[in-house]
């Protein structure tokens, strides 16, 4: 709701989260900046090894802006970007080490 305060402080925040590949564990790392709880910037930065991984990786860092920035980080719901449906994992974790860090 409007007029409600924020859950989280406002800032810059990264995280890394990894997730399990048909090659192994991945890791993503995300950065991303908050105001008022909405999410106004992100950057997932490819950590595979693997480059059919890195593939995906790069694919999701590509698409994931389009559907995470304008909305309250409570709300993301990621699950598929540009056809990685595994990277969303490890951004979904690394968002929860973030919503830790920058609970207020």
């Amino acid at each position: 709701d409007a007029g409600t305060s924020a859950s989280y402080a406002d800032g810059d925040y990264s995280a890394e989260g990894s997730y399990i590949s048909p090659a192994g564990e991945e890791a993503v790392k995300v950065e991303l900046r908050l105001e008022g709880d909405v999410v106004t910037a992100v950057t997932v930065t490819p950590e595979a090894d693997d480059p059919t991984a890195r593939t995906f990786q790069e694919r999701f860092a590509g698409g994931i802006a389009d559907v995470v920035v304008g909305k309250d980080i409570d709300t993301l719901d990621v699950s598929r970007v540009a056809g990685s449906s595994l990277t969303s994992g490890g951004f979904t974790k690394a968002v929860e080490a973030i919503k830790a860090d920058a609970r207020s």
